[in-house]
């Protein structure tokens, strides 16, 4: 099947009532016809309407197995599970907050040890390596900076120490990456952004191909029980029925708008994988089928991203991503709080950085609230 028919139809067809949206099996447990049959005993561990979603989300990554958890933050949390005291990870250094924040309150503690590395720069990533790496994890593009890393050269770099790789893939969406056909192990999604899509579910995902791997995600999955309810598994596996739409309406008018905030006077720089001068270009178009609906930009004073932030009327000032409509965010006080200051300005996100996330309203109708706000 083609893509956007996998996002209707890979959930699986009707139920033995007929019913086209498969219905939600509120059930926290299962009666056992006799003693020994299979089937379903206890929602943490599997749920009907929890293993339409994951067979979806497989099915759209390319995977074999797929885990829906109860949020994004829960499905990293996941896959570090794989990994051992003792154990060192390379971490791109420009990774959205949350993530690092888990890393160097929670994992540093269980001794775990982690290296940032600019993961853009390959040469970098090799020098880094050390005898106890055992995976890389990275995003690309990332967040905010919109960083692209080569996924077939850095996955080759990994296998051959005997590495994971695992790519949070949430700015893109599986419509357009699937780093597990470039080399990736793992690949993760706040399913809460483009997968959901309308701003109204909390959820995460960890897809992978390997069986040894699929085995070892599943059992702590169902131990620790950070498991998506049924209520929003469906309401995702609704959301998802549209991904492929959205997700060409976002990038339209991301394109637009990047093209249009460079001709702004009190823009110093955008930041967009699908503009031609980006550095990371050629590769993101290597790799990917499109540039998606996320971007940065940079203003000339702080006084100027208060004004934008405070001016929009359409665009809403607000954290998250990913949802059908257009969000503002100020990184360095919502997304990024918790680096160093030093940290944050050398990576860029500064009091002068803002990130749209561009939503599926009309073109014309987000500029021109852009401009007011530019202007007002």
């Amino acid at each position: 099947m083609k893509f956007s028919t996998k996002c209707v139809h890979a959930s699986g067809g009707p139920d033995s009532t007929g019913a086209i949206s498969h219905p939600i099996y509120m059930s926290s447990t299962f009666a056992h016809p006799e003693l020994g049959a299979p089937g379903y005993q206890y929602t943490r561990e599997s749920n009907p309407t929890r293993d339409r979603l994951q067979d979806l989300i497989a099915a759209l990554e390319d995977g074999t197995d797929a885990f829906a958890y109860s949020s994004g933050m829960a499905a990293i949390d996941g896959a570090l599970h794989l990994f051992q005291p003792g154990d060192h990870l390379i971490l791109g250094d420009d990774l959205y907050g949350g993530s690092i924040r888990m890393f160097t309150n929670i994992y540093e503690q269980y001794g775990i040890e982690f290296t940032y590395v600019g993961t853009s720069d390959l040469d970098a990533v090799k020098a880094a390596i050390k005898p106890n790496t055992k995976g890389i994890y990275i995003e690309t593009p990332t967040n905010p900076m919109m960083e692209i890393t080569d996924l077939r050269e850095l996955s080759e770099i990994a296998h051959n120490i005997g590495a994971l790789v695992i790519v949070d893939n949430t700015f893109l969406s599986p419509y357009f990456q699937q780093p597990l056909n470039l080399g990736a192990d793992i690949v993760i999604h706040s399913g809460t952004k483009f997968i959901g899509g309308h701003h109204d579910v909390i959820s995460g995902f960890v897809i992978v191909k390997d069986e040894e791997l699929a085995a070892k995600l599943r059992l702590s999955f169902k131990t620790i029980g950070a498991c998506l309810s049924p209520m929003d598994c469906w309401l995702v596996i609704r959301g998802v029925k549209t991904l492929a739409l959205r997700m060409e309406q976002h990038q339209k008018n991301a394109i637009a708008l990047a093209e249009w905030l460079k001709t702004q006077p009190k823009v110093t720089k955008v930041l967009f994988p699908g503009l031609p001068e980006h550095p990371g270009y050629e590769i993101n178009k290597s790799q990917t089928t499109g540039f998606g609906g996320m971007l940065s930009f940079e203003v000339d004073t702080e006084e100027t991203a208060k004004k934008v932030l405070e001016g929009v009327e359409l665009i809403q000032f607000a954290e998250s991503l990913g949802g059908t409509e257009s969000l503002l965010t100020y990184p360095v006080t919502q997304t990024h709080p918790d680096l160093k200051p030093e940290d944050a300005e050398r990576k860029g996100i500064t009091r002068r950085l803002l990130r749209l996330s561009v939503g599926i309203e009309d073109t014309d109708d987000l500029i021109a609230d852009l401009a007011q706000a530019f202007n007002k």
